[in-house]
């Protein structure tokens, strides 16, 4: 089976959560997702989400994201 290609890893200043993002590896005819990997200390979140899913949660991030008054970039 082939590994899951990285897409991006964060980490959470506040909390110290680690955030990794993999696109995993799918056939012809099947569905791609992206794998999101959330870690905190010992407990871990794993999903697999649509690419219209991560569209509209990517959105959601970054209209937050842009509304918030002196934010950092």
């Amino acid at each position: 089976m082939d590994q899951p290609a990285p897409v991006a890893k964060l980490t959470v200043p506040l909390g110290g959560q680690t955030i990794e993002m993999h696109a995993m590896p799918f056939e012809a005819g099947e569905l791609p997702l992206l794998r999101v990997r959330i870690r905190e200390k010992s407990r871990f979140t794993v999903f697999d989400i649509d690419p219209g899913t991560a569209a509209a949660w990517g959105e959601a991030l970054g209209s937050w994201g842009r509304s918030q008054t002196g934010s950092s970039r």
